[in-house]
């Protein structure tokens, strides 16, 4: 896509992609910016909104990613142990870390997470 301009738009806007399985509880994914949507080379950027009690699953792969606490508290595995986090707050995942993130609040928890489009996850 040849952009001949900025694009401006609004996270809530973007339709979200319901997550509920065996790994995964009461998250809600929005690909705010990406290869499908805006033909980004480089970068995947994703809105995450998880409801109290949920969590993402508790994986790794070979990519790293960029996490940015937007909203609420949550408790982080960094491939060791788990630490508490709330808005504000940054995490940098190396590729090949386990990770996970859990809602560890009375509100919903909401995180951006950046990934490289070479990952090939939208």
């Amino acid at each position: 896509m040849d952009q001949k301009r900025a694009i401006i738009g609004k996270a809530k806007e973007v339709k979200p992609l319901i997550i509920n399985n065996e790994t995964t509880k009461d998250v809600e994914k929005r690909i705010l910016i990406g290869k499908s949507n805006y033909g980004a080379p480089n970068f995947v950027m994703r809105l995450f909104t998880v409801k109290p009690g949920g969590y993402s699953p508790r994986h790794s792969h070979r990519w790293e990613h960029e996490i940015f606490i937007v909203k609420g508290k949550a408790e982080v595995y960094d491939g060791e142990k788990y630490n508490s986090v709330e808005a504000g707050s940054f995490i940098y995942v190396p590729g090949g870390i386990e990770h996970q993130l859990k809602n560890a609040g009375d509100e919903e928890l909401e995180f951006i997470c950046v990934i490289p489009t070479s990952a090939d996850e939208e």
